[in-house]
């Protein structure tokens, strides 16, 4: 049996770490409702469970999610879009997730990252936001809103800021084309350059530290924790490893940045990307030692089992 009397309602819950959070509860059988626009492709990734509802409708719909929100003690907010498709859906859709937590004065869980400070070596809680981007920008403006949300006592808020994320059911195509790669012999791509540092996070283990976030007694109305994950001595030795558990010969491709530049006179998308350059071009690290402080056990899972576990994950896709 469960625990506790939570109840969660998730969004995005098949997308990466809302897919990872959703498993993550599932495991200590805690009551979930999932809001999926596809319930097919849920019941694929989750299978049926005593514990799970799946609803189908979107998270656009402001009812629909006042509604699921009045029975929900906790609200993962970890809904998105393709880059090009940031713009007015994001605030949108983060506006409606507030008016949902209001009425039972439920938790956001809001999965951060870095681009709310540009180009910046080392990112603490206290680092005030510096966009450079455009999604920078607009993710400064999603967390203002919940900020300002739970200063005003319509809900809490809990803010998990994570680097670059990998692990299972991560398909954006800067991650599931290494491991499909790596698993095919091909070689595994990269943007811009694979021969620095970079810090990444498995999505179980960011899973794990939100779900610990949820056990601790009552906080401050609005919280923010960086997650550091893992850094890596540079992804082509990330990508090497990767490699030689899934018994390939490594092999590599880094996509230069001038090709997004020119590809993006003619691709909105790849302007998309162009932009985000700085990301792939340097070393941009998070300090969590408040998280750690706060949650001293929290525990990493080992590269090895980390990487064993997503190729097999893929694997299992690939045939399915």
């Amino acid at each position: 049996m469960a625990i506790n009397t939570f109840r969660f309602l998730v969004l995005g819950g098949t997308g990466s770490i809302g897919f990872a959070f959703t498993q993550e509860l599932l495991r200590h059988q805690e009551q979930v409702a999932l809001l999926v626009r596809n319930k097919q492709k849920a019941l694929k990734l989750f299978g049926p469970q005593p514990t799970l509802q799946l609803i189908e409708g979107d998270a656009q719909d402001g009812e629909l999610l006042k509604k699921l929100g009045a029975e929900a003690t906790h609200i993962f907010h970890g809904v998105n879009y393709p880059y090009g498709k940031w713009q007015g859906n994001m605030e949108r859709v983060t506006q409606h997730v507030i008016e949902a937590a209001a009425i039972n004065k439920a938790t956001i869980f809001f999965p951060g990252n870095i681009y709310n400070f540009g180009l910046i070596k080392v990112i603490a809680e206290e680092t005030s936001p510096n966009p450079t981007t455009k999604k920078g920008a607009i993710r400064v403006k999603l967390e203002q809103l919940l900020r300002q949300a739970a200063e005003q006592n319509q809900c809490r808020v809990i803010t998990l800021r994570l680097p670059d994320f990998w692990g299972p059911n991560v398909m954006n195509e800067g991650i599931a084309p290494v491991f499909r790669g790596a698993l095919a012999g091909k070689p595994m791509p990269w943007l811009y350059r694979n021969d620095i540092p970079h810090q990444l996070v498995y999505t179980p283990d960011a899973a794990h530290a939100f779900y610990e976030l949820a056990k601790l007694p009552q906080q401050a109305a609005y919280t923010e924790y960086n997650y550091a994950g893992e850094v890596v001595p540079s992804t082509k030795q990330w990508q090497a490893q990767i490699a030689e558990i899934a018994g390939t010969q490594a092999k590599y491709k880094v996509y230069p940045g001038w090709l997004f530049k020119w590809m993006g006179l003619f691709s909105p998308n790849m302007r998309e990307i162009s932009e985000m350059g700085y990301l792939w071009q340097n070393t941009i690290l998070l300090n969590d030692e408040k998280l750690r402080h706060t949650l001293p056990n929290l525990k990493r899972t080992p590269m090895q089992q980390a990487i064993a576990e997503t190729l097999a994950w893929h694997r299992r896709e690939l045939v399915s």
